[in-house]
């Protein structure tokens, strides 16, 4: 026999219904989920959608900074910038300084007008939550503080 009691009280930690991972994690795919038929409409997937929200927002990014905004590391990054860079909607450019391991990312052209096309998807996703404004907010402000920012 172990030394370890196991108490009744476990046993109930152990249920799915009682972890906050769970919900957390299936309410993710699912939002991610109600993403594809929107971004399928402008040839992205999620992560890049993501990735060049950062990009319109910024204009233009070092790989590592996009990974602390984005919770990815390059080895991650790297396939999916490639990947947007061979669709034409950013440039991978090494840094001004000469480090070979800094690159910078950039926007091109069609990808600054992409901008346009993915404009109304906020918008679409919130109808498609059931949530009203003020939960939706409440929500926002929670998984931030999770997350420590």
């Amino acid at each position: 026999m172990s030394d370890i009691t196991i108490t009744r009280k476990n046993y109930e930690m152990l249920k799915l219904k009682n972890q906050l991972c769970f919900p957390l994690y299936a309410a993710a795919k699912d939002v991610v989920a109600k993403y594809t038929p929107f971004l399928d409409e402008i040839g992205l997937t999620y992560t890049q959608y993501i990735a060049m929200m950062v990009l319109w927002e910024q204009g233009e990014v070092g790989v590592s900074e996009l990974g602390g905004y984005l919770y990815l590391d390059s080895n991650t990054l790297t396939p999916l910038l490639k990947r947007l860079e061979a669709k034409g909607l950013v440039r991978r450019e090494r840094a001004a300084d000469g480090d070979e391991r800094a690159v910078r990312i950039t926007l091109t052209q069609a990808g600054a007008q992409l901008r346009e096309q993915a404009a109304e998807i906020p918008a679409k996703i919130g109808a498609c939550l059931p949530l009203a404004k003020e939960e939706a907010e409440t929500l926002y402000w929670l998984l931030y503080k999770l997350l420590g920012n």
